[in-house]
Order: C-alpha cells, then sequence, then structure tokens
C-alpha cells in the first residue's frame, strides 16, 4: 500500500513524501532518496520494492524546494532540466527533507537510507551530517571522491560502475583508501546501472548490488 504525505521540515519547508508500506510488521524504516529526475515513477517503483522486503519505505520530493510536482524522464532534455534543478536546489536543504522523511519513518524502528545517483551523494551527506541512521546504501553517487574527508556516523556500503562517465575510478579508489573499513563495491555497468528505465540498465549488477544492499541491511538494522 502507498501514500503521498506532506511532511514539514526544521526550516518550516512543506513537501511531499511517497510512503511504501510493507505487508506486516516492518523491519525497520528506509528514506529512499530521488536520483535528479524527481520522485517519478522508477524512484516509486524503488520505494515499493523495498516496502515488498519489509521496510517502510519513504521518498520525500526534493525537488519541491524548486517547485511541486516535478516528474521527469530520461531523455537528453530531462537530464538537462535535472541537472539545472539539482544545482538550484544544492545539497544543504534537502538534508533537512531528509530528516523529516527519517523522522516520519522511525515509528518502524531503526532506520537506513539509500540512494541513487545525486541520491546516492546525498546519503553519504546524510550518514555523515545527520544523527539517527543505522545504516546507508549509496549507489554511484557523483563527487563523493572530493567528500571522502567527512566520517560516517553509521555504516555504509557503496555500488559504483566501472564504465561511469561521471565518476572516474581514481574518486572510488580514493574513497577506498579514505574509509578501508566501508564496502565499497564496482560493478562492470555504467552511470545509473540500477535503473530499468534507462539505457544503461544492468540487470544482472543491479541483482547483485540489491541483495547486497539488503544483507547489509539486515545486518545493521536487525
Amino acid at each position: 500500500m502507498a501514500d503521498t504525505l506532506k511532511l514539514k521540515a526544521s526550516d518550516g519547508h512543506a513537501f511531499d513524501a511517497y510512503l511504501a508500506q510493507p505487508s506486516g510488521k516492518p523491519r525497520g524504516g528506509l528514506v529512499v532518496i530521488q536520483e535528479i529526475f524527481g520522485v517519478n515513477s522508477h524512484m516509486k517503483s524503488v520505494a515499493d520494492a523495498f516496502a515488498e522486503d519489509g521496510y517502510l519505505a519513504i521518498c520525500p520530493a526534493l525537488y519541491d524546494r524548486y517547485k511541486p510536482g516535478i516528474d521527469l524522464g530520461y531523455d537528453e532534455d530531462d537530464v538537462t532540466e535535472g541537472r539545472e534543478i539539482r544545482a538550484k536546489v544544492g545539497n544543504d536543504d534537502p538534508l533537512l527533507d531528509i530528516a523529516a522523511a527519517a523522522d516520519a519513518v522511525r515509528s518502524a524502528g531503526r532506520v537506513g537510507v539509500v540512494g541513487y545517483c545525486w541520491g546516492g551523494t546525498l546519503t553519504w551527506l546524510a550518514a555523515t551530517k545527520l544523527d539517527g541512521f543505522s545504516v546507508a546504501s549509496s549507489y554511484y553517487g557523483g563527487g563523493i571522491g572530493g567528500l571522502v574527508d567527512l566520517q560516517p556516523k553509521c555504516p555504509v556500503i557503496f555500488h559504483f560502475g566501472e564504465q561511469d562517465h561521471a565518476i572516474p575510478m581514481d574518486e572510488v579508489e580514493k574513497l577506498r583508501q579514505a574509509h578501508p573499513d566501508l564496502p565499497v563495491h564496482v560493478y562492470p555497468a555504467g552511470h545509473g546501472f540500477n535503473c530499468d528505465a534507462r539505457g544503461s540498465y544492468e540487470p544482472k549488477s543491479a541483482e547483485i548490488a540489491r541483495e547486497r544492499t539488503l544483507e547489509f541491511f539486515k545486518q545493521h538494522m536487525g
């Protein structure tokens, strides 16, 4: 079952969040962080899938800080628009929305966070700057190589594609060297390999990354 909630961040900003509920008692809460394309049908399906795995999954509409209801596809114009909106929204204010989303699912128990693309970067920022997360899974977050001096407050697992045009492997290696205790996995795939709506979708890599993520969640969320 899914609903759209109206949440309020600590700075008073009101925004929508897609909530996917498990059929039985939840394993815990999970904040699912969008790509640069908004909370579109793909992100809703990702939240739905985590709910099927037993998590109370919530996907906050981070672009509501720019304009409510943004739902982009994956063609060239959508990519350009998504990048422009992401630049306008920035990385700081969305952390307030992520914190509010985490609070909204905290009744389910321990709370984790998972994000893709821009959401992968925000996942790392949430794990290092916000309190209250028990675990995090970051997928191909751009710019993390420049954020390796941050220290995580919870266990984090990373997933990257070795053919990612946006994330050089030397950035991934920099992350590994800075945080040798954190699992960093590289797959024979490009950017966005988890998204079955994109041409870069690589099903085997997506399956393995998902299995690793779920196992990591079980280890640290019970």
